[in-house]
C-alpha cells in the first residue's frame, strides 16, 4: 500500500520532523497525516494520528474517506482499513541510528525498510540473531517493538516474523530488551493475554 505521510503542519515527513525520542534509541513525529488512495474501489482515505505518550502509540484522531470516482464501491467505503494505513505510515514517523558515532545521521526505519517490506534489512535481522552482542539486538528489538507499539499492532508477532524467530524467543528478548530500560514510552496490550506484561 503507497501511502503519502505529511508533517501535521501539511509538510513532506522526513527525518527532522521526528524529534520526540521515546525509548533509548527511537525519535519519532509527534504526529503526521497519511493519504492512501484505493483506485479499485474509488476511495481515498486521510489519517490525523497523534503520539500519546500514556498509551505509548500513535492515535487517529481524524479519518475522512472520500469519493475518488463516480463508480466509487459504498461498501468498502465503510470498510477502508485504517490499520493498514496506519503501519505503512508510521515507519515514516520513526528515526533510529544505525551507527554508534557521535555525528551519525538519524534515519526513518521506512528509509532502512527491504524491500520485501520488512522493517529491518535481512543482513541487520542475521546479525542481530547470531550475535551475543546485546546492545544491538536491544536496538533491533526496541525499533521493531516501537514500530508495532506505535502502530497498536502485536509487537511479538513483528519481531518474531522479522527476525525469524519463535514468538516464546521474541517474548523473551522483549522483557530482556524492556529490563534494560530500552522500551521507555511504548506499551502494547497487543497480542497478548489479559494480565500479562509485555
Amino acid at each position: 500500500m503507497k501511502v503519502d505521510v505529511k508533517t501535521l503542519d501539511g509538510k513532506k515527513m522526513t527525518g527532522h520532523a521526528a524529534q520526540t525520542p521515546v525509548g533509548a534509541a527511537l525519535r519519532i513525529a509527534p504526529g503526521f497525516i497519511a493519504t492512501a488512495r484505493d483506485d479499485d474501489a474509488g476511495i481515498e482515505t486521510t489519517i490525523e494520528a497523534h503520539y500519546n505518550a500514556e498509551k505509548g502509540r500513535y492515535i487517529p484522531t481524524v479519518i475522512v474517506n472520500r469519493s475518488t470516482s463516480d463508480e466509487f464501491n459504498e461498501e468498502r467505503l465503510r470498510h477502508t482499513a485504517t490499520q493498514a494505513i496506519l503501519q505503512a505510515a508510521i515507519p515514516h514517523c520513526i528515526t533510529v541510528r544505525v551507527d554508534d558515532e557521535p555525528n551519525a545521521k538519524w534515519s526513518s526505519v521506512s528509509d532502512l525498510t527491504a524491500g520485501d517490506s520488512k522493517i529491518i534489512p535481512d543482513w541487520m535481522a542475521a546479525a542481530v540473531v547470531k550475535r551475543g552482542v546485546r546492545d544491538e539486538r536491544w536496538d533491533v528489538i526496541e525499533i521493531l517493538y516501537g514500530a508495532a507499539a506505535l502502530a497498536g499492532l502485536p509487537p511479538v508477532k513483528l519481531i518474531s516474523v522479522e527476525l525469524d524467530i519463535p514468538e516464546r524467543t521474541a517474548s523473551d528478548w522483549v522483557k530482556r530488551a524492556r529490563a534494560a530500560g530500552r522500551l521507555e514510552g511504548m506499551t502494547s496490550t497487543i497480542g497478548r493475554p489479559a494480565g500479562a506484561a509485555q
